[in-house]
């Protein structure tokens, strides 16, 4: 009787085993189950892990739109004597990461500089366009104007590098905060309009 009691007392542990295995994973709640993620996102955890370009509890938010709109620039650069332009951002329809933005410089016009938008920070990459490179990063923010709700305004460093060709090439840099640390320029600060 001892042999056959070994076996049988292993089997009921063994089915006890499983049946609380089994017990234990239903009683387990799907933290996604009721969490929806807009535009590509996925739920892991109860959190929505957004595509790039997007943002939110629910990935609802596309990033880039809190930098499109009509900005008053005010600037002094290196170069530059101090200045005030107006300046527009708008969406690249080609990819929902990127902006163009139009008159930078208050001289890139028709041409459009191309940004990419990560989170809150502007990003201009190296590009050559009508006789010049421009690069930069800048970084938005809100603040309060005239009792007004929270406007928002972006502080840019970027350079802007003479590169024409011919008589007028002077390969000179006009910086705006870019690398302050050498030249102690200040950065570009740009007041989006309400």
């Amino acid at each position: 009787m001892k042999a056959t009691f070994k076996p049988v007392l292993f089997s009921i542990l063994i089915t006890l085993t499983a049946f609380a295995a089994v017990l234990y994973t239903s009683c387990k709640q799907d933290k996604c189950k009721s969490i929806s993620c807009a535009y590509g996102g996925a739920c892991v955890d109860g959190v929505c892990n957004c595509l790039p370009g997007y943002e939110g509890s629910n990935c609802e938010t596309i990033t880039r739109g809190k930098f499109i709109g009509l900005y008053q620039v005010h600037e002094t650069g290196t170069l530059s004597p101090e200045r005030q332009y107006a300046i527009g951002i708008e969406n690249d329809n080609l990819d929902v990461t990127q902006v163009s933005i139009k008159n930078l410089y208050n001289y890139f016009y028709p041409a459009v500089v191309k940004a990419n938008v990560i989170g809150d920070t502007l990003i201009i990459p190296n590009q050559q366009l009508m006789g010049k490179v421009v690069f930069g990063r800048g970084y938005i923010y809100y603040t309060q104007q005239y009792g007004a709700g929270p406007v928002a305004a972006i502080s840019m460093r970027y350079e802007i590098i003479d590169t024409a060709a011919g008589v007028h090439t002077t390969g000179k840099v006009d910086d705006f905060g870019f690398y302050s640390d050498l030249d102690n320029s200040k950065p570009s600060l740009w007041a989006k309009y309400q």
